[in-house]
């Protein structure tokens, strides 16, 4: 039976507020509805308000009809049954007053698989917390630490509370908080490919659940190679058997290419649904990301001018200022196009370039996203830039290369830095690079969304500008990371008795704009799983799409032992990014000195 929990975080409608495997039509009605319940007026009030005024009917012409007097009809005296003085449907009659039944009904156990690993301590355990404390989570629910480590619950605890804080804005009660919260956190040992461990971390959640439906989470934070044995493990023996859901967490990545990654996807199909498996991109939960939508399609200035005849490209722009210090061996494996680029930048580009959804539905948004996967280019060899880093000194402290990690082989030609010009080939974007950039051990740490419009035609302050046009060209830029900001670059008078001319911006800066600490992407991601919500989640279709537009190139850089170009620690990047950049007359946004005050 599927069950609504009310976690006082969310206000918006969606079908997956109902967190069952899948929607039966009554819920779909019930979600349905529930868009509607802001609204919601009882018959009777509107007959009280019949019986006071006249009613008048707008013309689209802006006139008045005539008067409309209500009629009163034989019943109109009787006094209807609660139920039929309201637009809720019976079924969501029941659900509102049931509410508090089920929260004392149900629980959710939320178990994380590889709990003594860096992920669940620096991010998942931390995001949870915030839940709890902005009271996002259910009223019962467990956390359990599953490692192949021995550890106490105390231990696990212990380990646990060293990554905790509270928002900046809320330090009331902290200490108390987090007291709260490990208590309901709790540790079971036991192999990743173990029914019998499986099946006594069973016992043991059945223990906290309390004979109450149980919901089950199990978030996968373990290597790629052994997803399967785990989902195999817990479907089998750790699943909620009493009318509850289960849902599994993948990490990223999603396999090499796209034969490893379909042979995933249909392994984990073996034990789970598709709407069980949520395959997390944290980038997705990230705010800026999650706010493009809305800056687009709840904004008439923009949407207007989103396409080939306003914006002359786009640039997705991923840097870090530092190496794979700790990680190469890891690293090495896969690369920056994979760890980045193929999942991180091109689920950025999709939802960035899709057309309208009919709703924001999950999957009315996915849709759309694949739409725009499966319409781009496939990638050429040429349009493609690959670096890696070299040792550097600087300031007198000096920078390992990336062959310089113990972990990485020796002569590995993995690249650290990727630059690529992708292509979307329908009506909306034809023609328009799609450039994307990611590196390591750059010159800053930055994710951002710039896009560059056209030249003005027949601008009459073309003078003021000289040769250097790309100098007057609007460019609203997105910045998803350090220091969230959305600007818009104008041309603007100087003031003065001349005719100087200025690019300026205009700024949202959300440290100055909101008071509010941004939320963690883990935070909003943890919290869409409890809740169903798929909407950041990459769908398996998705998934093909993204790797059959790599995988080709890929191979064709491995097959060939393409050499990277090497770049100093600490620089901006292999030369070569430029040249492909104005191949397409385009010059990387990132590289000037943007003035955001």
């Amino acid at each position: 039976m599927a069950t609504l929990y009310s976690t006082h975080c969310r206000s918006f409608p969606s079908s997956s507020s109902f967190p069952s495997s899948s929607l039966s039509s009554n819920q779909s009605a019930v979600t349905f509805s529930n868009r509607f319940l802001a609204a919601t007026v009882s018959l009777k009030s509107q007959h009280n308000l019949l019986q006071q005024v006249s009613v008048h009917t707008q013309q689209h012409d802006g006139t008045v009809g005539a008067n409309v007097t209500p009629v009163e009809n034989n019943h109109s005296g009787k006094r209807l049954r609660p139920e039929l003085l309201s637009v809720l449907s019976s079924m969501e009659s029941k659900v509102e007053d049931g509410a508090e039944k089920d929260e004392n009904e149900c629980t959710v156990s939320i178990t994380v698989v590889g709990a003594s690993g860096d992920l669940a301590k620096k991010k998942i355990f931390p995001a949870l917390f915030a839940l709890y404390y902005e009271g996002c989570l259910p009223k019962h629910f467990t956390i359990c630490g599953y490692a192949r480590s021995k550890m106490t619950d105390a231990e696990l605890r212990n380990m646990v509370s060293k990554t905790l804080t509270c928002r900046i804005d809320k330090r009331e009660n902290c200490s108390e908080k987090m007291d709260q919260f490990l208590k309901r956190c709790f540790y079971h040992s036991g192999q990743y490919d173990s029914p019998e461990n499986f099946a006594a971390l069973d016992k043991k959640l059945n223990e906290h659940e309390g004979g109450r439906t149980s919901n089950r989470l199990f978030y996968l934070s373990i290597p790629p190679n052994i997803f399967v044995d785990a989902v195999k493990c817990a479907s089998l023996s750790a699943s909620s058997g009493n009318g509850g859901w289960t849902r599994v967490i993948v990490e990223k990545p999603f396999g090499r290419d796209s034969e490893s990654s379909a042979a995933l996807t249909r392994s984990l199909k073996q034990y789970l649904t598709e709407d069980q498996i949520f395959r997390i991109d944290h980038y997705l939960g990230k705010e800026l990301v999650e706010n493009l939508s809305v800056l687009r399609f709840s904004n008439l200035i923009f949407e207007p001018l989103w396409s080939r005849q306003y914006i002359r490209n786009v640039q997705l722009i991923f840097s870090e200022d530092f190496g794979t210090e700790g990680r190469g061996g890891y690293f090495d494996n896969y690369g920056i196009i994979r760890d980045i680029m193929q999942n991180h930048l091109l689920q950025i580009l999709a939802l960035f370039a899709m057309e309208t959804p009919v709703s924001l539905d999950a999957e009315d948004i996915r849709n759309e996203k694949v739409k725009v996967l499966r319409s781009m280019r496939p990638i050429k060899l040429e349009d493609v830039v690959l670096g890696q880093y070299k040792n550097h000194t600087r300031g007198g402290v000096a920078y390992p290369a990336y062959i310089d990690d113990k972990t990485v082989p020796k002569g590995s030609l993995t690249p650290t830095f990727a630059a690529a010009a992708l292509f979307i080939d329908n009506a909306r974007w034809d023609g328009v690079p799609f450039l994307m950039k990611a590196g390591k051990a750059l010159h800053t740490k930055r994710a951002e969304i710039r896009v560059q419009f056209r030249h003005v035609p027949g601008n009459l302050y073309n003078r003021n500008f000289g040769a250097d046009l790309d100098h007057a060209t609007n460019e609203l830029v997105i910045r998803v990371q350090p220091d969230e900001a959305i600007y818009l670059k104008i041309n603007n008078k100087i003031p003065g008795l001349g005719m100087k001319l200025d690019r300026s911006n205009l700024n949202l800066h959300y440290a100055a704009r909101y008071s509010k600490e941004i939320p963690d992407a883990y935070e909003r991601l943890l919290l869409d799983a409890i809740e169903g919500e798929r909407r950041l989640f990459i769908r398996s279709d998705e998934l093909d799409a993204a790797w059959s537009l790599f995988t080709p190139v890929l191979n064709e850089i491995e097959e060939k032992k393409i050499t990277p170009e090497y770049y100093p620690y600490g620089s901006r990047g292999p030369v070569c990014a430029h040249y492909l950049a104005a191949r397409y007359n385009v010059r990387w946004g990132d590289l000037g000195l943007d003035v955001e005050q």
